[in-house]
């Protein structure tokens, strides 16, 4: 597979190829962000890594995952689906307004939804499953294009 320098790798289909991961260097770690987990919201590009991050910064987060849901006018929009730790509470405002002060306000999530998230049996979250539930009724997964 051809890579393409620290923008990712591209991945021939057809006659295009197309970016298949963002690759993004802090601190002497590499961070790659895979293009079903970027959000695109009214043209700009969010990694759900990034806000899922800033989530875990917080003291009542125990896991968390982010995904693109549609909206009518910003194309996309992050949500976030969290699991506090026991005996932790925090409003769902709350969250968003830590959020606000980590991170640009447009990378932030529009809504949280407090559940147990789905896992396989290693124990990683399965991130298509929460996709599936918010698309249902949605052609493509892609809102607005």
């Amino acid at each position: 597979m051809p890579h393409s320098g620290l923008n990712g790798w591209r991945e021939k289909v057809g006659q295009r190829s197309r970016l298949c991961c963002s690759v993004k260097i802090i601190d002497s770690f590499i961070e790659t962000t895979l293009t079903k987990d970027i959000i695109i919201t009214n043209g700009e590009n969010v990694s759900s890594i990034e806000v899922e991050q800033c989530l875990y910064c917080h003291e009542a987060v125990l896991e968390c995952a982010v995904i693109a849901v549609p909206h009518a006018k910003r194309g996309e929009v992050p949500k976030a689906f969290v699991t506090l730790k026991e005996n932790a509470q925090v409003t769902e405002q709350k969250l968003i307004q830590f959020c606000r002060h980590q991170i640009a306000a447009f990378k932030c999530p529009t809504t949280i939804e407090f559940t147990t998230l789905p896992k396989t049996s290693t124990g990683k979250i399965q991130k298509y499953l929460l996709r599936e539930k918010e698309w249902i009724g949605y052609e493509k997964r892609i809102y607005g294009s």
